[in-house]
């Protein structure tokens, strides 16, 4: 769906606040169709964004796992190198 939102459950540290607000942010974009809302708009938009990050707290700190938390710089370095399969390397 929405390749920019990240999981943010299980890593170590913790996912931040402005990262659940950051991917609450892209599910009401994708949602809605709007990057940026009207002024008539806005409002909503901004409520609706609110609601998704209060929903996902929610969920990050009700879910659980048996298995370690996984590492940000381990799974940036494996996602860096997907892409650079995927797309090449830039010079």
């Amino acid at each position: 769906m929405c390749r920019s939102i990240k999981t943010l459950f299980n890593f170590e540290p913790p996912a931040t606040e402005l990262e659940i607000r950051d991917a609450s942010l892209q599910f009401v974009r994708k949602l809605s169709g709007f990057s940026v809302p009207s002024k008539m708009n806005e409002a909503a938009f901004d409520q609706a964004v609110a609601d998704i990050a209060a929903c996902a707290r929610v969920l990050i700190a009700s879910l659980v796992t048996s298995a370690d938390p996984r590492d940000r710089e381990v799974e940036a370095a494996r996602a860096k190198a997907r892409s650079a399969l995927r797309f090449g390397t830039q010079t």
